[in-house]
């Protein structure tokens, strides 16, 4: 059996992970977008390394990728696991049952918002 408390380390992971997608793709186009061009300029002077991930996106979104299959499937087989009998325990595993499906939903979002400014939005814009 998994336990729901590993489930939400991994969707914690997996949150980090599809974090990055946002930081080198949706970001910088939604700055440029609104025309914070300067904006986009301060904050990759503070933040130098960011580059480093907008230029290694298709590795950057394939190990956010594994990591939101992994979790999902972690989600998925641990869906009907069973809680604790006793209430307080079984409350508090249904509350990390819960929200671990949170942070998975709000991981899986940011990663197609990232992958749509990546490789969707430039094949519409050219």
């Amino acid at each position: 059996m998994i336990a729901p408390k590993s489930n939400l380390l991994t969707s914690v992971a997996t949150l980090f992970a599809s974090s990055s997608t946002l930081i080198c793709c949706a970001i910088p186009a939604l700055l440029v977008a609104l025309g914070a061009g300067a904006t986009l300029s301060t904050f990759i002077s503070i933040f130098p390394k960011i580059v480093w991930i907008s230029e290694h996106k298709v590795e950057v979104f394939i190990f956010a990728g594994v990591m939101l299959s992994i979790s999902g499937y972690m989600q998925w087989r641990g869906r009907f696991a069973p809680c604790p009998t006793d209430p307080t325990l079984r409350d508090a595993c249904m509350r990390t049952r819960k929200a671990s499906l949170i942070v998975y939903s709000l991981s899986l979002l940011l990663y197609l918002t990232g992958g749509w400014f990546a490789f969707v939005q430039p094949l519409i814009s050219s």
